[in-house]
């Protein structure tokens, strides 16, 4: 609910040649004493405070590929091993150690990497523990205590370097074989999801925690839906009809396609939550194993509570297959990292890419995956008689974003504008980040009766961090007022702003 306020002060940013529209009435009455942090950039996945569009149109960016930074090894092992395939998987991000000054990563079968410039990376071991999920925790008092890894179905572990664990006296949290773990330092928030049955099948269950020792009951906060169904039969029948991608094993069989969400990393990003599920299109039945063959698309969504999602992009993938011949891995199975890596003006994803899904077998007592009660635990796996495989099968892949590029609003030579809700300036200097090359982004500064205190120049360049300067009127002096942002943009993209 709104309720009716006056204001003193309201800002404007305009771009030169458009004709803009104060919006005036209930759609700009908000509390005048909200705040935005200073340093906090405002993105604009979602419609929190905003109070109108117009147009522009969002528009979700996908990072650029770069390729593998961790592969297999596979290099003199014995012909059995390379037939059936060699991985080098990882379900979280890398951490930073901040004593060490080097980023450390954990592969599933907890292979430890570490790494000066995030590219190359050296193994060093295997720890005490099977720990891959793991966070580092700076501002714990107790250095001993600074890693944390996440174990599903088994607790939680602490250690000083990342390769001596202990396990914490705490309840273990219970998942599916598939779950993720990350930290959100602002917040101090451990968010840890885990895999269970729910609609339309896998779903994701979000558990939280403060301090590691009390965690939340885990809730389903993520499904597959109807739409989801929808767009997975289009993007089944897309694929297989694509020649450049890598093909199925198994013949497709209509009667067994459907999505739901194999993983889900989760992470606090600018007073908001991002989430990127790995949307899984199943499309073949495997004959001799209970599951199906297909392919994960990334997807995008974000929330402010845990609780509420909004789907992004329309729900197209974030991060998709690369093309048959590329050299890549992710040609078929793709899960998200836990959380992106800061690096400059940059968010840097690393994320697991297998080339194959389908082809292997389980051999059992009875030939297949079943045994005398109904498991499938007692035999082995191994590749189709007719299947052959690359001996390197899947590895640790990177993406690099714009920093805030996940979503842009978009002018064309139109142009269009945006306004936000009043808050208190809480600084006199406005940064943006925009690409207004060969367009225009100028900022005005109005007050409640829509006149004009401040003007800036005309921001025409592709910049992540654009200091805005001042044409006329002292912007300084609005610090500690309500306000209300306008951006008015005309053949170019904005991703955000902030003050500092």
């Amino acid at each position: 609910m709104h309720t009716k306020h006056h204001f003193r002060v309201a800002i404007l940013l305009q771009v030169v040649g458009v004709t803009i529209s104060f919006c005036a009435g209930p759609v700009c009455n908000a509390d005048p004493g909200a705040q935005i942090p200073v340093g906090q950039r405002q993105l604009f996945l979602d419609d929190v405070g905003i109070a109108r569009i117009e147009n522009l149109r969002r528009a979700m960016h996908s990072p650029q590929k770069k390729g593998a930074v961790i592969r297999p090894r596979w290099h003199g092992l014995d012909a059995q091993t390379k037939a059936n395939g060699v991985n080098a998987i990882i379900r979280s991000a890398p951490v930073f150690d901040p004593r060490q000054q080097v980023f450390k990563i954990w592969l599933l079968d907890s292979t430890c990497f570490h790494s000066q410039d995030g590219l190359h990376w050296q193994r060093i071991g295997k720890p005490n523990l099977p720990v891959h999920k793991v966070v580092y925790d700076a501002s714990d008092p107790d250095p001993g205590q600074r890693y944390k890894a996440f174990l599903p179905n088994r607790g939680f572990a602490v250690s000083a370097d990342g390769q001596t664990w202990k396990m914490l006296d705490i309840p273990s949290v219970n998942s599916g074989d598939e779950s993720n773990f990350s930290f959100d330092p602002q917040r101090h928030l451990f968010i840890a999801t885990v895999k269970h049955g729910g609609p339309h099948g896998r779903s994701v269950f979000i558990t939280t925690s403060a301090d590691l020792k009390q965690w939340t009951k885990p809730e389903l906060r993520f499904h597959a839906d109807k739409t989801d169904q929808r767009l997975g039969h289009e993007n089944i029948a897309k694929r297989v009809a694509d020649t450049t991608l890598q093909p199925l094993y198994y013949k497709p069989n209509p009667a067994v396609y459907n999505v739901d969400v194999y993983n889900m990393g989760i992470f606090g990003y600018e007073g908001m939550f991002i989430g990127m599920p790995a949307m899984y299109h199943a499309v073949g039945k495997e004959p001799r194993y209970p599951n199906t063959e297909g392919f994960q698309l990334v997807q995008l969504a974000c929330s402010r509570d845990l609780k509420k999602w909004k789907r992004l992009g329309d729900r197209r993938p974030f991060i998709g297959p690369s093309r048959v011949g590329s050299g890549a891995y992710d040609l078929t199975q793709i899960m998200p990292p836990s959380a992106p890596i800061l690096r400059g003006d940059e968010l840097w994803f690393y994320y697991w890419g297998g080339k194959y899904r389908g082809g292997w077998k389980w051999v059992g007592p009875n030939g297949d995956w079943t045994t005398a009660d109904g498991s499938w635990t007692d035999g082995y796996w191994t590749v189709e008689d007719d299947f052959h495989p690359d001996p390197d099968i899947g590895g640790v892949c990177l993406a690099v974003l714009r920093r805030d590029g996940f979503i842009s609003l978009n002018a064309d030579e139109r142009g269009g504008y945006i306004t936000t809700k009043p808050f208190l300036i809480p600084s006199e200097k406005l940064y943006v980040n925009v690409n207004s090359r060969g367009g225009m982004l100028r900022v005005d500064a109005l007050n409640a009766n829509s006149e004009v205190v401040a003007t800036s120049h005309g921001v025409l360049e592709d910049s992540p961090r654009y200091e805005l300067k001042w044409q006329e009127g002292d912007f300084a002096g609005l610090t500690g007022q309500a306000v209300t942002l306008r951006f008015t943009l005309r053949s170019g993209r904005i991703f955000s702003y902030w003050f500092e």
